[in-house]
């Protein structure tokens, strides 16, 4: 993409209403704009996040088994009248009439949709395991819209859920998306700990959440240094805990750090097949209820919980697996045309070979692209000076180290290539 074509409206100031370091740069850095209180608009560098953190969940999901598929966002009061949750969820439920005087809401999660689904499509056990799963916008009337995106009232979820005809396939579906979610929060380039957790709205018998480990995050994680042993603060096993306290599973010391939630998974047993009776024939003919099992991330939160945990004084320092793009072109002299015919080559060979680069062909002053380099936070930078050019060479600055080399003109695409495979 060329920069002088491209929206990426960046600022120079944090702007006032922004509260967390995600916030400030997510807006400093021309990812997103507000719209009204906890909704926002993605711009085209967000999007291109979201699109790539969207396929990697894609290919961790298919290889659970699970089928993509696609719910309405608008959901009728009589299904989420058989499962009690019309009453029960409260205002964060975001409720409204067609013209005909009809109640709907608009939907936060979507159990009571895909049970009524299955409930009408699964007729035998050998129908089963199902797992079925989506990528959709979700709606929460959230008393307090805060942190940019990391809490909204609009906010793009992948939810998925599974459908057993016994506990034991239902703890296997349960343990499958467990470790896909290890797999995807890994590939993202997360650093963070699933930890035991409340099943609040949802309900079920077990659930772990998947914290960023960030000293901005809203949640205090106790966890062992030794076991793979977590959980929030308020559901540890020995009541009040401190740092340094004995594990309870291994009595190895405790840490105790803060955390942003990107994933929850939950065992749903029979709650909603019972409530809404999704039945199915077992191999005797008898009819059972089906064991569920509901698996949620926030995919538009990652982006913030990943700046959360990669950034400095200068901007983002992004993951290279979830980067707009991988490789940002800065020429310097950009009223020489031997740079910037160079910049365009580089450029050129660079998009034959697939990798996404961003080229700044804007005219503006060095100090200005450089800046605005750091900010965007590409992984790295290809600095291009009429001096360094002359003997043949470019720079190439790595943006999480700020480890800055020359290297010769004919270097750079076998460089890069090595650079951001993966």
């Amino acid at each position: 993409m060329r920069y002088s074509q491209a929206l990426i409206p960046t600022l120079r100031d944090d702007p006032a209403e922004a509260e967390v370091i995600s916030h400030k740069l997510m807006l400093r850095a021309g990812l997103i704009r507000k719209l009204s209180a906890g909704i926002y608009c993605y711009l085209p560098l967000a999007l291109r996040s979201l699109r790539k953190i969207e396929k990697i969940v894609r290919e961790e999901m298919g290889k659970t088994g699970a089928q993509e598929l696609l719910l309405p966002a608008l959901q009728p009061k009589e299904l989420w009248e058989e499962t009690g949750r019309w009453q029960k969820y409260g205002k964060e439920l975001i409720r409204l009439q067609d013209r005909h005087d009809r109640d709907f809401c608009l939907g936060p999660t979507h159990e009571e949709v895909i049970t009524d689904l299955v409930r009408k499509e699964v007729r035998s056990y050998r129908q089963l395991p199902m797992t079925l799963y989506q990528i959709q916008t979700k709606f929460r009337d959230e008393i307090r819209p805060r942190f940019g995106i990391m809490r909204g009232r609009e906010f793009i979820m992948k939810d998925a859920y599974s459908f057993d005809a016994d506990v034991e396939g239902a703890t296997l579906n349960y343990q499958k998306m467990y470790d896909a979610y290890y797999a995807i929060f890994s590939r993202v380039g997360l650093r963070f700990r699933a930890v035991e957790a409340d099943n609040g709205m949802i309900g079920g018998s077990t659930s772990h959440e998947f914290m960023v480990l960030t000293a901005t995050g809203e949640e205090a994680i106790v966890s062992c240094t030794a076991c793979l042993y977590a959980a929030n603060i308020e559901k540890t096993e020995v009541g009040h805990q401190a740092v340094g306290d004995p594990c309870p599973r291994c009595a190895k010391p405790l840490t105790i750090d803060r955390g942003i939630e990107v994933g929850h998974v939950f065992l749903l047993g029979t709650k909603y097949s019972k409530e809404m009776k999704a039945l199915f024939l077992n191999e005797k003919g008898e009819e059972r209820f089906c064991e569920m099992g509901c698996y949620g991330i926030g995919v538009s939160r990652i982006i913030a919980a990943a700046i959360e945990q990669n950034y400095d004084e200068k901007g983002i320092v992004w993951p290279i697996q979830i980067a707009p793009y991988r490789v940002h072109i800065v020429p310097v002299q950009d009223q020489s045309e031997k740079v910037m015919t160079a910049a365009r080559q580089i450029y050129g060979a660079l998009v034959e070979k697939g990798i996404d680069v961003l080229l700044d062909d804007r005219v503006e002053r060095p100090g200005v692209k450089f800046r605005d380099a750091d900010l965007l936070g590409m992984p790295f930078q290809v600095v291009i000076g009429e001096k360094n050019l002359t003997e043949g060479s470019i720079e190439l600055k790595e943006r999480r180290s700020g480890l800055t080399r020359r290297i010769s003109v004919e270097e750079v695409l076998p460089e890069l290539l090595r650079l951001t495979a993966s």
